[in-house]
């Protein structure tokens, strides 16, 4: 009777921390997906900014065509982005791609000086610092997701219902600065 007790009581213990285990793995997926939506919910402001950034520095620069070309069909390549490093990649060309419609602007003092750009501008620099916070909140998350699937014993379970790894979300190493955006 004893036996059978103390076996009774080790497979509940043993049940309460698989349910544990498997919760907490589902918790953690979830958050990873929660973190990208902030992500995406930020890099989509910052493409509804471009157009109306890219209509002002038109009206200044009327024949610098391929670089409003350039930087609407890099912001087309971020909003057709469906996995994290391709929407990695969209963004840092997207990135580059900011800095030379900036660089444009440079040469035309009025344009500086307008009220719309320079809000324009203000907005587009507070969405890159959300960006960066985003990003760093998703990395964090998917570290912590990343560390359950890995770690005994929870990768037991992570293996069983086939919880995927998630990716970071990186830039290359020469995107690393923040698109200077102040003139």
């Amino acid at each position: 009777m004893i036996i059978e007790l103390i076996i009774l009581i080790i497979l509940i213990l043993v049940g309460v921390l698989f349910v544990y285990l498997y919760n907490s793995l589902v918790q953690l997926r979830n958050r990873v997906k929660n973190a990208w939506s902030q992500i995406d919910v930020q890099l989509n402001r910052r493409a509804d900014l471009i157009p109306n950034l890219v209509e002002t520095v038109k009206g200044y620069a009327k024949h610098e065509k391929t670089v409003f070309q350039n930087v609407t069909e890099a912001r087309a390549g971020l909003m057709n982005a469906e996995t994290v490093q391709e929407t990695a990649e969209a963004n840092n060309i997207l990135t580059d791609t900011l800095k030379s419609l900036f660089a444009v602007a440079e040469n035309y003092p009025e344009l500086k000086a307008n009220e719309n750009f320079l809000e324009l501008q203000s907005q587009l620099e507070e969405t890159e610092n959300k960006i960066a916070y985003s990003r760093q909140f998703y990395n964090d998350t998917v570290l912590m997701y990343n560390n359950k699937c890995q770690m005994v014993p929870s990768n037991i379970i992570a293996s069983l219902f086939k919880f995927q790894e998630a990716e970071f979300f990186e830039m290359e190493e020469i995107k690393r600065e923040v698109p200077k955006v102040e003139f």
